[in-house]
């Protein structure tokens, strides 16, 4: 029997893998929701960085805590957080389950929920479910709910906490240290050697993967249109060294 749980509410957990599945409505302009997980100890906070499964760090140290990635379902698309319960390091007390949408505040998701599945049977209708509603709309971060441990099993709560100073605000919260130095300059590359003259036919226009284009002759200005989602190219001066930055790295989804 599936539970629908009210804020604060919690229910136990007899299985010794849970998968917690964020899911959202699609829709024009919704933003990808990122699930990550924190593992705190007694004292409510995390032990170094490590406890800190997400994007950039998808699976945690133990191999007991990691994400599954992101899907396209027919109810809308999900996220994922798997744990072996079971195998839990025992200074660790309780696993946040946390959604994220980068700049964006959640009153443009509609829809979040968290199901929490048994891993460990196929196909099985969801233990529980939690609907998630922000209280301001302007939260950039959400707790969803926590997996804690009661006596010798473990149980789930669910919360619905906001931050509005995103992922990186909550994560600090709860002791991991964010590098908030400026991102470095671009890296100067050398141009290639000169070459000579090329007709203004066989200049490219269309940057490749992010590299700026040929220089194009002075008698037939070509504009470099931008590609891939990359900033359009600048024509560096003559002798100046080309920049090269890589773009940002979004979430990707694995499959269908």
């Amino acid at each position: 029997m599936t539970h629908a749980m009210l804020k604060g509410s919690n229910v136990p957990l007899k299985t010794t893998t849970v998968r917690a599945v964020l899911r959202w409505a699609p829709g024009q302009g919704v933003p990808p929701v990122d699930a990550s997980a924190l593992l705190l100890g007694p004292d409510g906070r995390v032990r170094s960085d490590e406890d800190f499964v997400f994007y950039n760090q998808p699976r945690h140290p133990s191999g007991k805590v990691w994400l599954l990635g992101k899907k396209r379902a027919a109810e809308g698309p999900t996220d994922t957080i798997q744990t072996d319960l079971s195998g839990v390091e025992p200074d660790i007390s309780q696993i946040l389950v946390v959604a994220s949408a980068e700049g964006v505040t959640f009153d443009r998701v509609q829809g979040l929920r968290i199901l929490l599945y048994d891993a460990t049977a196929a196909d099985s209708e969801p233990l529980a479910y939690f609907d998630i509603k922000p209280e301001t709309g302007k939260e950039t971060a959400l707790i969803c709910g926590e997996l804690y441990r009661r006596g010798e099993g473990w149980k789930f709560r669910a919360l619905g906490e906001g931050y509005e100073d995103g992922l990186q605000g909550l994560a600090t919260d709860f002791g991991i240290t964010v590098d908030e130095s400026d991102s470095p300059e671009p890296t100067s590359l050398p141009l290639p050697p000169e070459q000579p003259a090329q007709s203004a036919a066989s200049v490219p226009t269309q940057p490749a993967y992010g590299y700026p284009p040929s220089p194009t002759p002075a008698t037939a200005p070509v504009p470099a249109a931008s590609g891939y989602g990359y900033p359009p190219a600048v024509a560096p001066a003559p002798g100046a060294a080309s920049e090269f930055r890589m773009p940002p790295q979004g979430p990707q989804f694995i499959g269908r």
